[in-house]
């Protein structure tokens, strides 16, 4: 007696769902490694842009600093 349809079905929806299992674990791999690179991008223009705001800041206190002694000198005169 031939294999009934039944019988080869079920191991073949099996087979394709170990298939896909491997598949989708690939993809989660994938996404997983461009996640964290998009994570350290992010940390890095962050630590650019507190630095950059650290030195706009030191720049406007010494130019503070040196308007503050333009001034003086304008009232020693």
């Amino acid at each position: 007696m031939a294999k009934e349809p039944d019988d080869m079905v079920m191991p073949m929806l099996r087979e394709m769902r170990a298939e896909m299992r491997e598949e989708f674990a690939s993809v989660r791999a994938r996404l997983d490694k461009l996640e964290a690179g998009q994570k350290s991008i992010r940390h890095a223009l962050t630590a650019d842009t507190m630095m950059s705001k650290y030195m706009i800041g030191d720049f406007e206190e010494r130019i503070s600093d040196l308007e503050r002694k333009v001034e003086d000198l304008i009232k020693a005169k």
